[in-house]
């Protein structure tokens, strides 16, 4: 970047210069005159335009890092760090439940927390142990994994959309002695009561439904009244690399992974998004995303319980709702997932939108498309838009709201936060390198893959992965920066142009999202397969015009034109979550298969659901209708015009 020869040749003419006697003054301005001459002008055109940038990162990286030194050392945790705000400001409002508008202050949520603490303590459990949380976003889903950590029990929190073979999969895999549910969710747990095993404790939180209470299932909340709201005398010997909770991400391939999330990492990414965007204790913050995801429950949550900040939580996003929600609570900055601000657009203009006093929308997934119309209709000044995962060690930021950018790393200092784009085969997603072994840097306006330099000893860089040690290995690239290194494979496929600025291209491996949630092919292909007999099956996401992205499209072996698309969707509603369910099908006599016998899916991608692509049988799933119409021209034109809802 910085021409090597211009700058080689600048510190040559210097020398030569002061060697013949003439000043250094003249000396230094013909070396500059060099420098730029020989293409040195592109890094200082770079240096002038991003310095301030750069700064300003610089500023934030070293203040978070500071702050977790000083955690480090004094063996604190969140439950910790958050008691201490507690007693700061105790009769704060620290969260509001905007659909019940059920306010808990800081003391209450302490008490909640340590009522919840003291009754797994007197039931047996020990540091450890883990909890499984099957609960909508309310009050008491906060405080109930923070009591579990303050026992030092570890929470497993469960996708509430997960159901029969993926439900009795993630408790399983997560080693739960017990799991909370909620009263909502009693029929989801009652389908897989028998595949649990007696040794699972269950507790079930809140109103119980007409059918009552499951067998062998305690009430929780008489027993929370019972218990102890003191604080532990003998807290957990624990401190900021050990494990807090588990959230399960679809990953890259099979099954929901529990990813482990610890102490410093929960720290790590509510304080980078609060210094990044700079966040004051007297910000309101509305927070309607999912509580078992890291956006909602650690950029969102995070803000209240180390920052002191008041979050106001819906446990659904209401687009109908929610700038009456921002006025009636005078909410300063406000989460977002792609579709939220689609879905907000969309909505007729309402007294509400000029009255509120949000000045941040912090997210991922607006589209560039709609970026400045947001900004403009809703009168939002600044947009956070950033890059990461729950379990990832190289997440970047939009902190200067560069429209379409999620992010950015520095052209001028790139080692100090050392992340990199590097070329994989579009395919097959495997890394290329060079004669050295090493990973070949993209360069500016390249896609590549987003990696990560790993360091355990960095609470930074580390990579704690997931319960399952060979789904931890399969993120992990050897020899990628330098000989010998290791490094966190993202799956997520970006660009950077020449200043820096990083621009989200495609979700690589085998996930992409839709309607707010990763979908893993490889699982969705299985269920299909075993539903069909094992045909083969390949299922990829498809860009919808109009449509934040991408929606399901599973391509069928059916040499014999005898397979039934509603019939199968019949099905299909008993094993997957409804983001699992391919929106579209395309039936074809055979699956194009590699030699190693791998699905091929990049001509399939290419095609999309388009007829003139393809003389297959296609069908577009009518979720209106509850099931799949035969796709012609007639209804493709009317998908992309938006007549049906998706």
């Amino acid at each position: 970047m910085q021409a090597p020869g211009a700058g080689s040749a600048s510190v040559v003419s210097l020398v030569l210069l002061w060697l013949l006697g003439l000043p250094w003054t003249w000396s230094a301005a013909a070396a500059l005159g060099v420098y730029v001459g020989g293409g040195g002008w592109r890094f200082l055109r770079i240096v002038c335009k991003t310095a301030r940038r750069d700064l300003f990162g610089l500023f934030v990286l070293i203040r978070v890092r500071l702050e977790l030194r000083r955690h480090q050392r004094a063996r604190h945790t969140i439950p910790r760090i958050f008691q201490v705000v507690a007693r700061q400001q105790p009769d704060r409002v620290a969260l509001v439940d905007a659909g019940s508008d059920v306010c808990w202050t800081f003391a209450q949520l302490d008490a909640y927390s340590n009522a919840v603490a003291n009754l797994f303590c007197q039931l047996g459990f020990t540091s450890g142990d883990v909890v499984a949380i099957f609960l909508e976003g309310r009050l008491e889903f906060v405080g109930l994994w923070l009591g579990l950590a303050k026992v030092g029990v570890e929470a497993a929190l469960l996708n509430v959309n997960l159901r029969r073979e993926p439900l009795t999969f993630c408790l399983g895999t997560s080693g739960a002695k017990a799991l909370i549910f909620g009263g909502e969710l009693a029929a989801a747990v009652a389908e897989v009561s028998g595949q649990l095993g007696k040794s699972l404790l269950k507790f079930c939180s809140g109103e119980v439904g007409p059918e009552g209470i499951l067998p062998d299932t305690q009430l929780l909340d008489p027993l929370l009244k019972e218990a102890s709201t003191a604080p532990l005398a003998q807290p957990p010997d624990k401190g900021m690399d050990d494990r807090l909770f588990y959230i399960y991400t679809s990953g890259t391939t099979g099954l929901p992974k529990a990813a482990i999330v610890v102490h410093s990492r929960y720290y790590r990414i509510a304080a980078f998004s609060h210094h990044a965007y700079s966040m004051q204790v007297t910000d309101v913050l509305y927070d309607c995303l999912p509580l078992y995801h890291s956006a909602g429950n650690i950029m969102g949550v995070g803000q209240c319980l180390i920052y002191g900040l008041t979050v106001v939580l819906r446990k659904k996003f209401s687009a109908s709702r929610f700038w009456d929600d921002c006025v009636k609570y005078n909410c300063t900055v406000v989460q977002y997932i792609g579709e939220i601000c689609r879905y907000l657009l969309k909505q007729p203009v309402r007294e509400a939108e000029g009255r509120h006093r949000v000045r941040l929308a912090l997210g991922n997934g607006l589209r560039p498309a709609i970026w400045e119309e947001f900004t403009e209709r809703f009168g939002v000044r600044q947009i956070g838009e950033f890059y990461g995962a729950t379990e990832c060690n190289c997440g970047i930021a939009n902190m200067d709201g560069k429209v379409g950018s999620c992010g950015f790393n520095s052209r001028i200092l790139p080692h100090v936060y050392p992340i990199r784009l590097v070329k994989v085969n579009e395919d097959t997603m495997e890394l290329l390198r060079d004669a050295q072994g090493l990973c070949i840097p993209c360069q500016a306006g390249e896609p590549g893959l987003l990696v990560g330099q790993i360091n355990q000893q960095d609470p930074l860089r580390r990579f704690d992965g997931y319960i399952s040690e060979s789904a931890t290995s399969k993120k992990i690239a050897h020899s990628v920066f330098r000989k010998g290194d290791s490094a966190y494979l993202s799956g997520d496929v970006l660009v950077m142009d020449e200043l820096g600025y990083m621009y989200f291209r495609d979700r690589g491996g085998d996930t992409f999202r839709w309607r707010g949630e990763n979908v893993s092919t490889t699982e969705v292909e299985s269920v299909l397969s075993r539903l069909l007999g094992q045909t083969d099956v390949a299922v990829y996401g498809v860009a919808v015009p109009g449509v934040e992205g991408k929606a399901g499209m599973a391509a069928i072996a059916d040499p014999h034109g005898q397979l039934s698309p509603d019939a199968l969707y019949q099905e299909l509603q008993k094993v997957l979550a409804p983001y699992a369910r391919p929106i579209f099908l395309r039936l074809l006599p055979q699956v194009d298969t590699t030699g190693t016998f791998k699905i091929q899916k990049t001509r399939l991608q290419h095609e999309g659901f388009d007829p003139r692509q393809t003389s297959d049988r296609l069908f577009f799933l009518d979720l209106k209708q509850g099931h799949y119409l035969p796709l012609d021209q007639g209804v493709y034109t009317r998908i992309c015009s938006g007549a049906f809802a998706l």
